[in-house]
């Protein structure tokens, strides 16, 4: 059955590409996905790769410089969006926030789609908001072995009798309204969900072959455009309060042509269920921590991003001047001065030279560098329940600690208790090393919370100094009762403790808090909103449990 939904989503997209905007589909590079994108040959577009480190030139055209020195005059190059086609980016997680939003403007203009291939290794939304809203259609090919896979049927001349259909198909009357309804009650919030399901109900109809939609055509709908953006229900706002019932009417016969249009409602739970079912049974968990890193100031997958001359991913030229080891783009040098060459020629005494550059053309390269990032945990080691709370710490730090070495990633471990917090274990990659200062971390005492605050700033300021990229996960069950000065007095530590959250905040350090209270307590949702940080709830939790969710919510 998983395998038929991918077909049908391909149908439905080869149907109307242009009005159901394209496909969000995340798979690991191999054999599966390359079966799934074999089948867009049967798009009524043409197939157009890109990648994310495009430029605009490319994207957009720009300026032909080897036409232009050839002609003597400003000689123009078309982009690869100036003719509608259907665009596949790759590593469309790597996106740049600039590509994104101008392949989004490209969306916003019907006449292409985009196949968005999502490569994320970890769960949580990886494809950039302005993208993942924009797309109609979602498939996630993560869990698919080979031998359960079939070559994909696209009937050519059932795609093109429905695509002629299509124009004439209709929705029930209550259908557009249906599907709104059914958005608002998974909690999605973009008005673009509605109106992209009206679009593969009326594709799914085509395939069909009816001029009008279905109950069925909407649930399939439902199912197909509303599964990856439904809400958990813990992120949904309060319903509203239902209106008092009107008095009865008076005795007497009904309206029949009322009680009619009543019989004909479609019922929006029947929508809602259907896209329902389709979710994996942890899929909206995920998706909530996947949210919540995004929330994190500066919070991402990998370390922060550094400008340089030298070495990195190459970034778009710049003007400059040549110095302090700069290095001259000699292509973009080039481009920029090729168009004034004429009047150059005119004005100089050299009227024969080939190329006439001035220090206003001189462009220079520019990369952008990855830091290696530290996850510093900062755990409450006090009162009787602190065994328990950090055997979990133990066991999600060696979980997530056993992955760090693909991801070049560091460990650092803080307890506080007692009167204060000590730092356990230094940045480090070592498994070896971090079971073993692990195995004896003792508990028990107060709760010094603005202490454990403090010594993980400090050692995020000390990470940065070593040119790492730290992020602070904090794990605590809230009820801070010594202040910074060791005395035990719980409004004093609880004022340290706002204090230093705000500092947190205005050192912009990347921080997830982690209520690991048998209930959820509202004082540390409040200061996790001052240290402007995501705030996950898990009074059971267990290191398998622990070491997912934080995974997810550091990777982001």
């Amino acid at each position: 059955m998983a395998w038929d939904r991918v077909q049908l989503c391909l149908l439905v997209l080869a149907v109307d590409p242009v009005g159901i905007k394209g496909l969000w589909l995340r798979a690991r590079a191999g054999a599966v996905r390359d079966r799934a994108t074999d089948a867009l040959a049967a798009l009524p577009l043409p197939v157009q790769r890109l990648h994310p480190t495009l430029t605009d030139e490319t994207l957009f055209g720009g300026l032909d410089l080897s036409a232009t020195l050839a002609m003597g005059r400003p000689v123009l190059s078309r982009g690869l969006l100036d003719r509608p086609s259907a665009f596949v980016l790759a590593m469309a997680e790597r996106a740049p926030g600039g590509l994104a939003a101008r392949l989004a403007r490209m969306l916003d203009t019907p006449a292409s789609c985009l196949i968005a291939l999502d490569e994320a290794a970890e769960d949580g939304e990886g494809l950039p908001s302005s993208l993942s809203d924009r797309l109609g259609l979602f498939l996630d090919l993560s869990e698919e072995v080979w031998s359960d896979t079939t070559a994909l049927v696209m009937d050519e001349g059932a795609l093109a009798a429905a695509r002629a259909l299509l124009p004439k198909v209709a929705l029930p009357p209550d259908g557009a309204a249906a599907l709104t309804r059914a958005a608002a009650e998974l909690g999605i919030a973009s008005l673009r969900a509605p109106m992209l399901a009206i679009a593969v109900t009326r594709a799914l109809a085509a395939l069909a072959g009816r001029d009008l939609a279905t109950e069925d055509d909407l649930r399939q709908a439902a199912d197909l455009a509303y599964g990856h953006r439904a809400r958990p229900i813990s992120e949904m706002p309060p319903p509203d309060p239902e209106p008092p019932e009107p008095p009865p009417p008076d005795d007497g016969p009904q309206d029949t042509a009322e009680q009619e249009d009543d019989s004909q409602t479609i019922p929006e739970e029947l929508l809602v269920e259907a896209a329902r079912a389709a979710l994996p049974a942890d899929l909206l968990e995920r998706l909530a921590a996947g949210r919540a890193s995004r929330m994190a100031k500066g919070a991402s997958g990998t370390g922060a991003e550094r400008g340089g001359n030298r070495r990195g991913r190459p970034l778009p030229s710049r003007p400059g001047r040549l110095g302090s080891g700069a290095r001259i783009d000699l292509v973009a040098t080039m481009r920029s001065a090729a168009p004034w060459q004429p009047i150059r020629r005119r004005q100089s005494d050299r009227p024969d030279a080939v190329l006439l550059v001035r220090s206003s053309d001189i462009r220079l390269k520019r990369f952008k560098e990855t830091s290696d990032r530290v996850l510093i945990f900062a755990v409450d080691a006090s009162g009787s329940s602190a065994f328990a709370r950090l055997a979990e710490a133990k066991g999600a730090i060696e979980l997530l600690l056993a992955a760090a070495y693909a991801r070049r990633d560091h460990v650092a471990l803080i307890a506080f208790r007692g009167t204060g917090a000590e730092v356990i274990l230094a940045p480090t990659r070592s498994l070896v090393q971090t079971k073993r200062r692990l195995q004896g971390l003792p508990g028990g005492g107060g709760t010094p919370l603005a202490a454990g605050m403090q010594a993980a700033m400090q050692a995020a300021a000390q990470a940065k100094l070593h040119g790492l990229t730290p992020t602070i996960a904090l794990l605590t069950d809230g009820r801070g009762n010594i202040a910074l000065n060791g005395t035990a007095d719980r409004a004093l530590a609880e004022e340290d403790a706002l204090r230093l959250a705000r500092a947190m905040r205005a050192a912009g350090v990347p921080t997830v808090v982690i209520d690991t209270a048998n209930r959820p307590q509202p004082g540390l949702a409040a200061m996790a909103k001052v240290m402007d940080a995501p705030y996950l709830a898990l009074p059971r939790v267990d290191a398998h449990r622990l070491s997912t969710v934080l995974g997810a919510a550091l990777e982001g």
